[in-house]
């Protein structure tokens, strides 16, 4: 209804605009040649006027006269051949009829030929639709997809199928929260999946700065469960053995994932990086007991590494330490271990986080940390009682 009135009102301004100044035409120009008429006259009785008075002589006063008087026969020979050139009134019809046959005509053949029944619907809704149709989706944009999926999860967010779709192409553009949250909705209403417990494993590991936590490591071994020659699950499980320091277990879990699968995908590479570094890494440490923290000889081979490579394996060992302490927070002296790695790798913002997070897990024995970390030059805000 909003467009046809809106298509009445634009059709009436319209025919407005040329029919006003048709039928204003004649009207103004009889009121015109009126007008000239009367000055004609004003101008003759004015000029008779001065001849008896002798203001003109008689010579100047019959010109005058004579020339007034052709003007006076010239607009009444104007007005004769406008009437006998043709009806004025029968143009303005031939206008008017038109002027409103052409819109009336044109419903009709719209009527006739359209589809005024159907709704109007923007450019890119309908080219997205008919990709849709044709089965097409890879040429959809992904932000076409994901405003999509998102619209009908708002209006319907039990939709475990629309939550299974929407979680990969999370994961695939590094939106790891929005991944976890739509592959942990998918699992829990359409059930347990190989692709779902890998896929949440990963986003979980994305989410973390690439650390492996306790959360990921538990859903790629639901994946492993489901399948245990998957590959995905089994790289991650791999990296998490090395973060954890266990090396020698990491080094196993790298040659039997190579030798067991084939191909030369893009993870092959990183695998076999992944290996050789593992190997140097427990050429270079002992692994009598790795618990109770590295010995002489781990320290002298740590010592020959570059100072890249140094800073690499404490970063990694200080991320699992700081994954611990987030699942497990009683633990002083663990604490203090972070907040100082965090300072050996220059990292103050962190050691600083660290300290605030620790003093507020660890309650009572909240003082001593912080007494340990003014030590080392970090700033102490008072907390509120």
């Amino acid at each position: 209804m909003l467009f046809w009135a809106a298509a009445a009102i634009l059709t009436a301004c319209a025919v407005l605009v040329i029919l006003l100044p048709v039928l204003r035409t004649a009207e103004g120009v009889t009121e015109g040649k009126a007008f000239d008429l009367e000055v004609y006259k004003d101008q003759l009785a004015e000029l008779e006027r001065d001849a008896s008075r002798g203001l003109i002589d008689k010579k100047e006063a019959d010109e005058a006269r004579a020339e007034i008087s052709r003007r006076i026969l010239g607009l009444s020979a104007t007005n004769t051949d406008g009437l006998s050139s043709g009806s004025g009134s029968s143009t303005r019809w031939a206008v008017l009829a038109a002027v409103l046959v052409v819109p009336v005509v044109g419903v009709g053949i719209y009527s006739f030929l359209g589809s005024p029944h159907i709704s109007d619907q923007p450019l890119q809704q309908r080219l997205a639709d008919a990709r849709r149709e044709s089965g097409n989706l890879a040429e959809a944009p992904i932000v076409e997809l994901i405003a999509k999926a998102e619209e009908q999860l708002a209006q319907n967010p039990e939709d475990g199928r629309g939550w299974a779709i929407l979680a990969p192409i999370y994961l695939r553009i590094g939106r790891f929260d929005d991944s976890a949250t739509a592959f942990s909705k998918a699992i829990e209403l359409q059930g347990s999946s190989l692709a779902f417990e890998a896929g949440h494993g990963e986003a979980l590991v994305g989410k973390a700065g690439g650390i492996v936590t306790a959360e990921a490591q538990a859903a790629f071994e639901r994946a492993l469960a489901l399948n245990p020659a998957d590959v995905r699950s089994r790289y991650y499980m791999a990296t998490a053995h090395v973060q954890d320091g266990r090396l020698e277990a990491a080094v196993a879990a790298w040659q039997a994932l190579l030798s067991e699968t084939e191909g030369t995908a893009a993870w092959r590479q990183s695998a076999e990086s992944a290996l050789n570094e593992t190997r140097r890494r427990l050429a270079l440490q002992s692994s009598a007991n790795p618990a109770k923290g590295p010995d002489k000889e781990t320290v002298d081979a740590a010592s020959e590494m570059s100072s890249e490579d140094r800073n690499e394996m404490i970063a990694s060992m200080v991320a699992r330490l700081d994954e611990r302490l987030r699942q497990n927070a009683d633990d002083l002296p663990g604490w203090k271990q972070l907040v100082r790695s965090y300072l050996v790798l220059g990292k103050s913002d962190e050691a600083q986080q660290a300290l605030l997070r620790g003093a507020a897990a660890l309650g009572d024995a909240n003082p001593e940390l912080l007494r340990f970390g003014q030590s080392l030059g970090l700033k102490i805000v008072e907390q509120d009682p």
